[in-house]
């Protein structure tokens, strides 16, 4: 089940609302919070319900051993990220391993065909930050179990984050308040999220997956800046759109997430991208692995082999395929290109924030084309394409044309604009309140007849 579907949207939320406000007391709530997140994700993956229950139960077993038995804390740490980590190879790497052993070998072996699970990474690396924690003594190992299978069962981050610490909401979980602000603030959340995924990412991919989808022959400069450029916007949304539906329906809960996107697209290097872009995925990486590998404390040289090594794993962690792991290695190298030429980021007049600016968009963009290529091969195509691609054969320019509706060049527009915090500006000003509640009636009306009309909904996340 996703969010932005109608069985989501009429049936399972407001009946799971409703009966969060009519439960009485903390302990039925959080079992029928318990009971709906896990008929939400054996919705889609009643196969896989077994394991996640199996991995949370695991790792909550890991924990209590380590409060238990300090003096072998750092064997069972070892143990619990051996196992995590595996069920992570197994389910999502073991394809792409098998095929990568056999081009370099000339081998036949046969390549297993296992259905990965929806929202694994993000589960997986939850259930590992609350063991670490654990260990490093920054939170208590919960005795029960049913509380740590909330944390990480929750349904509102569970397929498509953010990844949440289980020390941000442990003491929500024990207790919590629904106040009519919340609620609001909760809603209207929601509402912009689903604004964002319905009306912004998903018309955007239309086009990004009707252009990547071509034919080689058809695709010139024109086509390719149109297909790279729907896809960067068509992410950000899809993804920003998640984590505000999650966020705001935590707030519906009695629940606070942190924030997980800032305006990564105003960002004037790729070093303050990331610091903006899946904050919680970045700051997973530096708190448990960035740091514990020295961080920056030991010298420069050190610090870009680190940084590499943290976006290696990023590029991994988002897939097995080739491409992923290339992009990884891309973002890490401009990120040592900053580290050695700091001038590239340091903050000068309006020019330079201008090139700076550009420059941080551009190498962005031409990331996300290697993110959205079905193959390393089609990426460096669609670059060089962006860059030399100038041949205007009829077929070519109708296919890059066609793509430019009305409704495609207004929805552009929009994302251009909601890519940068003019909201935030507006926030406090005389009559802004008010419009959000009209903004957020109207949005949801147009969201749920989109929905009802059964046009292209992606869910993009199945590749994570």
């Amino acid at each position: 089940m996703v969010f932005s579907s109608m069985v989501f949207l009429c049936i399972f939320l407001p009946v799971v609302f409703g009966l969060h406000l009519v439960l009485p007391g903390i302990r039925a709530k959080n079992a029928m919070l318990l009971i709906a997140s896990l008929l939400f994700y054996g919705y889609g993956e009643p196969v896989y319900l077994l394991m996640l229950v199996a991995s949370s139960f695991f790792n909550y077993l890991c924990a209590v051993l380590i409060g238990k038995y300090p003096q072998k804390k750092k064997m069972i740490l070892a143990a619990a990220v051996i196992l995590n980590l595996a069920i992570l190879v197994i389910f999502k790497y073991t394809g792409f391993l098998v095929e990568s052993f056999n081009g370099i070998t000339g081998l036949s072996v046969p390549v297993p065909q296992i259905r990965m699970p929806i929202g694994i990474s993000f589960f997986t690396f939850q259930a590992m930050s609350y063991v670490i924690d654990v260990y490093r003594d920054v939170t208590e190992s919960q005795r029960n179990y049913g509380k740590v299978l909330l944390y990480i069962s929750f349904f509102p981050q569970l397929i498509a984050g953010p990844i949440v610490k289980y020390h941000d909401i442990a003491e929500e979980i024990d207790k919590r308040t629904q106040t009519l602000d919340g609620i609001s603030r909760g809603i209207r959340r929601f509402i912009a999220g689903l604004g964002k995924k319905v009306l912004i990412a998903n018309t955007m991919g239309a086009v990004a997956d009707t252009l990547f989808g071509a034919a080689i022959g058809e695709i010139n400069i024109a086509g390719a800046w149109i297909g790279a450029v729907s896809y960067m916007l068509q992410i950000y949304f899809d993804f920003s759109g998640y984590s505000d539906m999650a966020i705001g329906l935590g707030w519906m809960f009695g629940f606070h997430f942190k924030e997980n996107f800032n305006y990564p697209y105003i960002s004037g290097s790729i070093r303050e991208f990331w610091r903006r872009w899946h904050i919680s995925l970045s700051g997973w990486f530096q708190e448990y692995l960035y740091i514990p590998l020295g961080g920056n404390r030991k010298g420069k040289r050190r610090t870009v082999i680190n940084k590499m090594i943290v976006f290696l794993c990023t590029g991994i962690w988002h897939g097995a395929a080739v491409n992923f792991l290339f992009w990884g290695i891309y973002h890490g190298f401009f990120l040592m290109l900053e580290e050695y030429l700091p001038w590239i980021r340091s903050k000068g007049g309006r020019i330079k924030s201008f090139f700076q600016h550009f420059y941080a968009l551009l190498v962005v963009c031409v990331g996300f084309v290697f993110f959205r290529a079905d193959t390393m091969a089609q990426g460096v195509f669609w670059v060089k394409e962006m860059f030399t691609g100038f041949h205007w054969d009829n077929g070519a320019m109708s296919l890059a044309l066609s793509q430019l509706t009305p409704v495609y060049l207004l929805t552009l527009l929009g994302a251009v604009a909601a890519s940068f915090p003019i909201v935030e500006k507006l926030r406090g000003k005389k009559g802004y309140e008010p419009l959000t509640y009209v903004c957020s009636l109207v949005g949801l009306v147009v969201c749920v007849l989109s929905l009802a009309s059964g046009t292209y909904n992606p869910f993009i996340y199945f590749r994570f």
